[in-house]
């Protein structure tokens, strides 16, 4: 098991904080003691050039004789000078501790500077030193000046300034720590508040809401999210309630009515029983058409329909249909039909189409209309009655599962109520959908819209009527 799997989010982000500082730290304070000591080597070097610059330009003027004696008045505590003939040798010393031996073995060209580092120049002169030799020609004799500026102490304070950032260092790594081991439990202490609430929530509280803190930041946003959740957990629990508590009451009726019939057929004449059978059968064949409906909803909304995908050839099914609906009914029947295909499940599409006609045929006073039409991506259809219209606030509330309106479109005849629902769930599994629209002679239109076969379609035998 990895080590980050061991250990909370606190630790992890109080650890990776501490070794990303202490990375940080380390290339900054390298960097920064490298510049120090960069820019106090070029200061000794600029000091103990200028001094020799100084000591050329004199003797240039004043010749060897007035330079030693400026020398030996001059001298400087903090460096060193000396000028060699060309063979080396010492001819003039700011100390006598330096006039043995010459303070650097370089001998540059004239006007040119040359400088080393050395620690020890001699017997009574020891430490680090900055040796700076340039060349100058008097005459025909060519001199060397050498001047030697101390650099110890830059040394020294540049070990100190290490010595205080190395030990600072882990007092800074120890407040950044203590830093983000504060604010990152500050900021679980808010996910721990939400973890709480959400872990009250059950079935009998689910109105209760999770408070979102004004931090505008990814708890915020946590909080909102979890609160969007629990606001569809909500209308699904209420939705489920509803449903099971319709079904209830539709089941009900052809219970009572079966119970009843049952209790009376156990003592009626044969001639009776015969006649509480039939009703039986009704009721039994409208209790499975009610369960199976019911299971079909229950089915769509676990998402476990199974939609076959094969062509259908939407044409044929209305036109089947517009001709059952001619045996079977009253109602004058028109049609005008275009060939169009599309992929689904025939028995599926069928049963959604058959139930809007069949609501089409109880409601419509003495006609109704079916058009199968077609544009560039989808095939249209439209159910149309001359029955009384929907009003507009419920052409949407009409597809929920046991709606009633008002009882000019109310449920009759033994409808469960779920025909419509089921007809928009089936549509949607196949990427179309059902609505209510409006018609332009003001009859009322049920509207179906699917998605064509990809290839294209043969339109060229043009639209194709039924009859009446």
């Amino acid at each position: 098991m990895a080590v980050g799997s061991r250990i909370g989010v606190r630790a992890r982000s109080v650890l990776v904080a501490v070794v990303v500082v202490c990375v940080a730290l380390l290339i900054g304070e390298s960097a920064l003691v490298w510049m120090l000591q960069s820019n106090l080597e070029q200061t000794a070097e600029a000091n103990a050039q200028a001094r020799a610059s100084e000591i050329v330009t004199q003797l240039t003027t004043d010749g060897l004789a007035a330079t030693r004696e400026e020398i030996a008045d001059r001298t400087r505590h903090n460096s060193v000078v000396q000028i060699l003939d060309d063979r080396g040798n010492v001819l003039v010393a700011s100390s006598a501790d330096v006039s043995r031996q010459p303070l650097s073995p370089q001998r540059p060209a004239p006007g040119a500077y040359e400088s080393v580092e050395t620690d020890h120049l001699s017997a009574g002169s020891d430490g680090e030193w900055k040796v700076v030799t340039t060349a100058v020609r008097l005459d025909s004799t060519l001199y060397y000046v050498q001047s030697a500026v101390p650099v110890g102490e830059q040394h020294e304070t540049i070990e100190i300034v290490a010595m205080f950032l190395l030990a600072g260092t882990p007092l800074l790594l120890g407040a950044v720590a203590l830093a983000v081991w504060l604010l990152v439990g500050r900021a679980l202490r808010s996910v721990e508040q939400i973890r709480g609430t959400v872990a009250e929530i059950d079935a009998q509280r689910l109105a209760q809401r999770v408070t979102v803190p004004p931090t505008r930041d990814e708890i915020a946003a946590l909080a909102t999210t979890m609160n969007t959740m629990l606001d569809r957990l909500e209308a699904s629990d209420r939705a489920q309630r509803a449903f099971v508590s319709d079904a209830s009451h539709e089941l009900r009726s052809p219970v009572a009515t079966l119970s009843t019939a049952g209790e009376l057929a156990a003592t009626a004449d044969p001639a009776r029983r015969a006649a509480l059978l039939a009703t039986m059968n009704t009721e039994i064949a409208r209790l499975r058409g009610l369960v199976e409906d019911l299971m079909t909803l229950a089915r769509a909304d676990a998402r476990d329909l199974g939609i076959p995908r094969a062509e259908v050839d939407l044409d044929d099914l209305v036109a089947d249909e517009a001709r059952r609906l001619r045996l079977t009914n009253s109602v004058v029947v028109t049609a005008a039909i275009e060939p169009v295909r599309v992929l689904g499940d025939q028995r599926r599409l069928e049963q959604a189409l058959r139930n809007l006609i069949d609501n089409a045929a109880r409601h419509a006073s003495t006609t109704v209309r079916l058009t199968l039409t077609s544009t560039a991506t989808e095939a249209i259809i439209w159910v149309d009655d001359d029955g009384p219209g929907i009003p507009v606030a419920d052409r949407d509330r009409i597809f929920d599962r046991f709606v009633r309106l008002d009882e000019a479109r109310s449920r009759d005849q033994g409808g469960s109520g779920l025909g419509l629902a089921i007809t928009r769930t089936t549509l949607r599994a196949h990427d179309g959908d059902a609505s209510v629209v409006d018609s332009p002679d003001d009859w009322c239109r049920f509207e179906i819209r699917l998605p064509l076969v990809t290839e294209s379609l043969d339109h060229s035998a043009g639209p194709r009527g039924c009859g009446n």
